[in-house]
């Protein structure tokens, strides 16, 4: 991997990761497209690259996780599910699935007509949960329990969490955020995890490259943030879910003619 290659992900880590278009399928295809072998450092590389993206969360929204107690809890209850999940299948996540292009292809699609039908049948609930502050610990919980489907790379965690929170009541905006805020201890478990397990093999360079993917998708997704929150006051999701078609349908057009 090189220095660009860094700066190459780094920027579609940070445009994807708060999308409902799945930032992990994402990087596994851009490092088809630029050649990479899909080695330890590489799979490491992905799963790791997403800490710059989530602490671009950590700083737009520092005061929710610093002052806000209740808040911390219900990211803690709604966290709880993943955890177990991404714990029992690590093996199977970082061995088989993430160097598996064609799962990601699969799930993008299929994800992508999910999108759809949902927007297509989805009738917005008559009491809706409107803000942050009124979420409760069983909305937390099975929002949690959503997101845990997307240890699948493809599935989305953000697409789950945030079908799953509309699923239960919550307006737009909120189930946004909280999918926002639900990404910190998420990814920072499974980065931390991920290297605690790979990183003893690595070697400065590795290391350096890491740096530059994570400062490079700390500032994209800083823009990429605030552009989604704008996006979803006057618009739905069909449009992510004809994206994630026409990117599974191009990429075996394209790559496994």
């Amino acid at each position: 991997m090189t220095i660009a290659n860094a700066i190459i992900l780094g920027i579609v880590e940070g445009v994807t990761e708060y999308l409902p278009i799945s930032s992990t399928g994402h990087l596994i295809l851009a490092s088809d497209i630029l050649g990479l072998t899909s080695g330890d450092f590489v799979r490491t590389f992905e799963i790791s690259i997403q800490l710059g993206a989530i602490l671009a969360v950590a700083v737009l929204y520092w005061r929710r996780f610093f002052i806000d107690r209740s808040m911390v809890k219900k990211i803690l209850v709604a966290f709880v599910p993943t955890a177990l999940v991404g714990f029992a299948m690590y093996a199977v996540i970082k061995s088989v699935l993430l160097g598996s292009t064609a799962v990601v292809l699969w799930s993008l699609f299929f994800g992508g007509i999910a999108l759809i039908l949902f927007e297509h049948w989805y009738k917005e609930k008559e009491h809706l949960t409107r803000s942050l502050d009124t979420v409760t610990y069983r909305q937390s919980f099975f929002i949690g329990l959503a997101q845990s489907a997307s240890v699948i790379p493809g599935i989305s965690r953000a697409a789950a969490t945030i079908l799953g929170g509309l699923f239960i009541g919550l307006d737009r905006k909120t189930v946004v955020e909280f999918s926002f805020l639900l990404a910190v201890p998420t990814m920072a478990a499974a980065t931390g995890y991920d290297l605690f397990k790979s990183a003893g093999g690595f070697m400065f360079d590795d290391f350096r490259l890491l740096f530059i993917g994570l400062t490079t998708s700390f500032g994209v997704a800083v823009l990429a943030v605030k552009f989604f929150l704008r996006y979803i006051e006057s618009h739905s999701f069909v449009a992510f879910g004809i994206y994630r078609i026409a990117v599974s349908l191009g990429f075996w057009i394209f790559f496994f003619h």
